[in-house]
């Protein structure tokens, strides 16, 4: 099973998910990393939920080394945290509302505050904490109801792999608005989890920074994804030597 990933940049996804806020459809964004990769290959129904996906970009620079040996010279990270940023300022110049579906209520409102020190002109028109258990129909369609009713231009979702990416994949058909998986950006940007140094991004520790931080919660994860995705890539790529591929970019 493989998992489609976009050639892009800050600037062209950007413009992408701005046109697509404007036109008040629904839509969904993944931000991949080695987690989410590994997940699309262990799932038929979160491959489908990924590959559905109105754009793919590579958070993870794992997979930015992978699309480079792959043959796509040009590809580049997108950080979901950064995209964000990016995104933000550019709605807050083009009138697109912004908002906020998931972490804490005091992550969520402190995430507010430092987009609106940031971003004095952001308009953040919906900002709801769901709880961590699974929803009931009837919350599922009140939510719905709420995010339309505020008529947000750009979801961001942060309420983390694989849950985030199936429940945009369940609401594009519901929503007026373009949806992006943040992750752990909330917690970031309100500053309760630490980013990892330019320098460990760069290099794609990012992994490790975040292991170091919280090995109780991710050192299963890490232990069960980046091994075999280095095996199966490997095996991918022996194999495209021989069996060249056209065509978008794809990880197995």
């Amino acid at each position: 099973m493989k998992m489609s990933v976009a050639i892009s940049s800050y600037e062209n996804a950007g413009e992408q998910i701005i046109k697509s806020a404007q036109s008040k459809v629904g839509g969904y964004v993944c931000v991949a990393n080695v987690h989410m990769c590994m997940e699309a290959f262990d799932s038929n129904e979160f491959n489908r939920v990924v590959n559905d996906a109105d754009l793919v970009v590579p958070d993870g620079m794992p997979l930015v080394w992978a699309l480079k040996l792959l043959g796509e010279k040009t590809a580049a990270q997108v950080r979901g945290s950064d995209l964000l940023l990016h995104l933000c300022n550019e709605a807050s110049g083009k009138d697109i509302s912004i908002g906020l579906y998931g972490g804490t209520p005091d992550s969520l409102h402190d995430f507010e505050s430092f987009l609106h020190r940031k971003f004095p002109d952001i308009n953040i028109v919906f900002s709801v904490s769901p709880p961590f258990r699974e929803l009931t129909p009837e919350e599922k369609n009140h939510y719905v109801q709420e995010i339309n009713r505020s008529g947000c231009g750009i979801l961001f979702v942060g309420i983390g792999c694989p849950k985030q990416e199936r429940w945009m994949a369940e609401q594009k058909d519901k929503l007026s608005c373009v949806m992006i998986g943040v992750g752990a950006a909330f917690d970031f940007f309100s500053g309760r989890k630490k980013h990892a140094p330019r320098w460990m991004q760069h290099f794609g520790l990012e992994w490790f920074f975040r292991l170091a931080s919280d090995p109780r919660r991710l050192w299963k994860r890490y232990l069960k994804h980046n091994p075999r995705f280095v095996y199966y890539f490997g095996k991918q790529l022996l194999q495209s030597k021989f069996r060249p591929e056209h065509g978008s970019p794809n990880l197995s």
